[in-house]
Order: structure tokens, then C-alpha cells, then sequence
């Protein structure tokens, strides 16, 4: 690619265990690239590295077709915002965002100018005489994310930039800092350990797990269709089947609570083989709406969630599922269930230990 970030089989090493292992994705100029995966997964420390702050063991990071695998960071123009904010609490909210103006030999006149534009993109324009400590958690992300944006840096990165905030708060500033990021037009990577910020504020997600990208594709592809069983775990995805393949086209298979259709794997499995089926949380319909996939269950918990509720339930003695049903159930009843061909998940043998990308 001629424009944006291209990274190239990144490797890196952290006390004796393997943390990146041969990354490699792109960002172009007018995306914002998610990193999603659990904590501790190398996320942070691949920022590092593009940032120039860390040094890979091997690979190269190439920016607009430029080589800046070793350039300095601060040669790279990217910004870098971390999850604790790194704000100075002794300066004001102008200061603050001052400062990275100054040591770039920028004039006074020039950082005013920059200091008013950059409050006035995170609507904080009343705020820049107070000091940062007495702002709330909110302000002081706003005020972080405003000086990331001061010097219109060619990247921007932010490294868990909601993490310290309560969940209320979260919600109401995800929603904001999508709407500020499509506003900037600056190509952005943003590390998160939460689905739901993720799916909120990538235009591409890339999970990352045991130091790889697990699946590239949009926050919908990926959920709809995780790659590997361990990434449907990831999403919330618990009700696994083992069975045997019976019919490969439509696609039937053997399992400990009976006989199970799905639409998924039509053609790419053969008669014998061994599969893990993943039932999705939508999965199940009361009733026998469908002339397959029918049960009878037993309820042993119902607990109300918001707009759903949660279900679980066992399937002819088989261990407890847990399902999203539209009304509760009654612990001990006995119901009439059917399964959404639709709504079940298909992998090979294998698939936990060799997820594909």
C-alpha cells in the first residue's frame, strides 16, 4: 500500500514466552482498526512498537511506503493515548495540551490557535483554566484524546482509552469518540479488552490471541461467524456440542442429546467425521415451530437480563445450556424447545488448536 500503516510479521519476545507472533495488518488512511482480545495478549506492546517506543525482534513497520521500523518516535508523527491519560497534574487543561506543542518548536501564537481548535473537538472549550485534578474521569479522557489530536498526528493509537470509566459513562462516550474519529478523518488503531466498545467504534476488528490475529473482518463478520470455537467462547458463545458427522449435505450429526441440523458446513465436512457444534445464545425457539432439531428440556435457572432472559437449561440429562429467551421459565419445568438450524456453528476437528485467520 502507498498510503497508511502496514505492519509486517512482527516478533516479539516477552521473559522467555512468545507475545507477537509474526503480526501483520494494514490501516488505511480512512479506517478505524480494532485490536480486540483478552488482557495480557500483546495488544499494548504492539502499539509500543509502532509507536517506535518499543523495538521488534523481527519484521518491519512501513508508513506510507516508508521503511520506519527504527526511525525515532518522535520523527513518526503518531500519537499515542494511554489508558491512565499520562495528563500532568500540575497544569491546566490548556497546558496540557500545550505541551507536546512546545517541545516540537511550535510558535505561541500557533499553540493557542492549536489548543482552541483541539478543546472545541472534544467540547471542552470552557475548560481550559482548570487544573486536570479537578476534573472528572470523563474530562480528563477528554482532555487526553484532545491532546493526542493537537499536532494532526498522520496516526492516531489509543491504547484502553475508556478502561478507567464506569460502565454508564463508557456507553455515552463510546458513541462520541466514534463520531469525533470518522470527524478527524485520521486513521486510528484502538486496543480493547471489551467487545461491545470494539463493536462500537471499528470499522475493522482484529482479534488477537496467543500472540496472533485470530480473524480480520468487520465488527458483524466476525461476531456472525467466528473462525474457532475458542473465539465463539470469546464472544459469549458456551453451548458445545461434540458429534459425528451423519450427512454432510444438509449437514447432520450425531450428538450426546440427539440428532442436530445446521446450515452451516453444507458440503465442507464428510459423513464420519468429528465436529464441534456451537449453539449460539439465540438459538433455541419454544416449541416445535420447526420439524427439526426438537427437544424436550428441563429449566434449572431463569434470570432476567435487561431485554432478555437468561435460561439455562438441560437437554435429555444432558449438562446445562444456557440460552436468551423472551420470557422466563419456572426452575424444575419441563418444555418443548426446538434449536435454529440457522444459529448453530460448525468446526472441524482440530479448530481449537489451529484457529484460522
Amino acid at each position: 500500500m502507498n498510503r497508511g500503516l502496514a505492519v509486517n510479521s512482527i516478533v516479539k519476545h516477552y521473559e522467555g514466552r512468545l507475545l507477537l507472533d509474526g503480526i501483520s495488518f494494514e490501516v488505511p488512511n480512512d479506517e478505524t482498526v480494532c485490536l480486540l482480545g483478552p488482557s495480557g495478549g500483546g495488544k499494548s506492546t504492539l502499539l509500543r512498537i509502532i509507536a517506535g517506543l518499543e523495538t521488534p525482534e523481527s519484521g518491519s513497520i512501513f508508513w506510507s511506503g516508508e521503511d520506519i521500523t527504527n526511525k525515532p518516535p518522535h520523527l513518526r508523527n503518531f500519537s499515542l493515548m494511554f489508558q491512565d491519560y499520562a495528563l500532568f497534574p500540575h497544569l491546566t487543561v490548556k497546558e496540557n495540551i500545550a505541551f507536546g506543542l512546545h517541545m516540537r518548536g511550535i510558535a505561541g501564537g500557533e499553540i493557542d490557535r492549536v489548543v482552541k481548535r483541539s478543546l472545541s473537538m472534544v467540547r471542552m472549550e470552557k475548560f481550559g483554566d482548570r487544573r486536570v485534578t479537578d476534573l472528572s474521569g470523563g474530562e480528563q479522557q477528554r482532555v487526553a484524546l484532545a491532546r493526542a489530536l493537537a499536532p494532526q498526528p498522520g496516526l492516531l493509537m489509543l491504547d484502553e482509552p475508556l478502561g478507567a470509566l464506569d460502565r454508564t459513562l463508557r456507553e455515552h462516550l463510546m458513541a462520541e469518540l466514534r463520531s469525533l474519529l470518522q470527524e478527524v478523518d485520521i486513521p486510528a488503531i484502538y486496543v480493547t479488552h471489551d467487545q461491545q466498545e470494539a463493536f462500537n467504534i471499528a470499522d475493522r476488528l482484529l482479534v488477537l490471541h496467543d500472540g496472533r490475529i485470530l480473524q480480520s473482518g468487520s465488527p458483524a463478520e466476525v461476531y456472525m461467524r467466528p473462525a474457532s470455537p475458542w473465539l465463539a467462547g470469546f464472544f459469549g458463545f458456551d453451548n458445545q456440542l461434540s458429534g459425528r458427522v451423519k450427512t454432510s449435505t444438509p449437514l447432520a450429526v450425531d450428538t450426546p442429546i440427539g440428532l442436530i441440523h445446521s446450515y452451516c458446513g453444507n458440503g465442507q465436512f464428510s459423513a464420519g467425521d468429528e465436529v464441534v457444534l456451537i449453539l449460539k445464545p439465540d438459538a433455541v425457539r419454544l416449541g416445535t415451530e420447526t420439524k427439526i432439531n426438537q427437544f424436550s428440556a428441563e429449566v434449572k435457572d431463569s434470570i432476567f437480563s435487561g431485554g432478555h432472559f437468561k435460561v439455562r437449561i438441560a437437554i435429555n440429562d444432558f449438562p446445562e445450556f444456557e440460552f436468551e429467551l423472551g420470557q422466563g421459565m419456572k426452575r424444575g419445568e419441563m418444555i418443548k424447545i426446538s434449536i435454529d438450524p440457522a444459529s448453530i456453528l460448525c468446526y472441524g476437528k482440530g479448530a481449537w488448536t489451529t484457529p484460522s485467520a
